[in-house]
């Protein structure tokens, strides 16, 4: 079932250039001040444009990029199509209205002011709708396969894609003001929202841009060189050591806080750990 994932590669593209032409632009703005233009409301101005271009680089270009080639891969390791027969075009165009909804809330200013998950209520409960589809699709091809081994590849997009969801419900937990408005209260306050989001941010790294493209790296560089994986054994052991280290590794962004000692050293020791798997697969 290529379609789709032809369809991730052409949007995976046009996000790359909208991503990175938002960056270049409020790169200018920092240098010429002028550029945030006055149209008697900010819409785009550098506050509301520099998360637009983090989201869109990220989830918008790296996401299109991470579940196409998810798609991609799992039918060609499991010599299984797709399961869910258009649930994968669900995914798909779901993800994108999610990409114009969490754009156009930033430029409205309607955002929780959590770096990386600025989308408000309303665009976190379509995307955790978009996700289990995803994750549907992705567990029914695994399960009706027709290679008996799960190959390694495999592993890291499903961590990939559970873990993002854990860590996307649990920091994105809020009350909506009012059913017909943007604005949400969060419901964890002060430190522990500052613990929450960085356990969210510094793993939304760790399993978005890191198991997930690694997940990429070990099906298509082997693909491309002709070769097998290198040391198989030492893959299985990189992927259970950086999923394990990875997740404790977020109090290292809260030093010399609020957070307690105890914890921020903990998140510290497991950064050093972490360096082993994280660089040395």
């Amino acid at each position: 079932m290529d379609n789709v994932v032809r369809a991730g590669v052409i949007a995976t593209g046009f996000w790359g250039v909208v991503g990175f032409l938002a960056g270049v632009f409020i790169a200018f703005q920092l240098a010429f001040p002028g550029l945030n233009f006055d149209w008697g409301q900010p819409f785009t101005n550098f506050g509301r444009l520099r998360p637009l271009h983090t989201s869109a680089v990220i989830f918008a270009f790296g996401g299109n990029a991470l579940i196409m080639s998810s798609f991609y891969i799992v039918q060609r390791t499991c010599g299984a199509r797709l399961w869910g027969g258009n649930l994968a075009w669900f995914v798909f165009w779901g993800y994108q209205l999610f990409i114009v909804m969490a754009a156009t809330g930033y430029l409205l200013g309607a955002t929780q002011s959590k770096e990386y998950a600025e989308p408000e209520w309303y665009v976190d409960i379509w995307l955790t709708l978009v996700w289990v589809a995803f994750l549907a699709v992705y567990m029914g091809t695994i399960f009706k396969r027709q290679e008996k081994h799960i190959y390694v590849a495999n592993w890291f997009l499903l961590a990939f894609i559970i873990t993002v969801a854990m860590l996307h419900i649990v920091n994105n937990l809020s009350i909506p003001v009012s059913l017909l408005g943007s604005k949400s209260v969060q419901v964890f306050s002060g430190v522990q929202d500052a613990m929450t989001q960085w356990w969210y941010g510094h793993n939304a790294v760790g399993f978005f841009l890191t198991a997930g493209f690694l997940g990429m790296m070990y099906y298509f560089v082997p693909k491309q060189a002709g070769r097998p994986v290198y040391s198989y054994k030492l893959s299985i052991i990189h992927f259970w050591a950086l999923i394990f280290l990875y997740i404790w590794a977020g109090p290292h962004h809260l030093h010399y806080t609020a957070l307690p000692d105890w914890a921020s050293t903990l998140g510290m020791v497991f950064s050093i750990i972490l360096w082993m798997p994280s660089w040395g697969a």
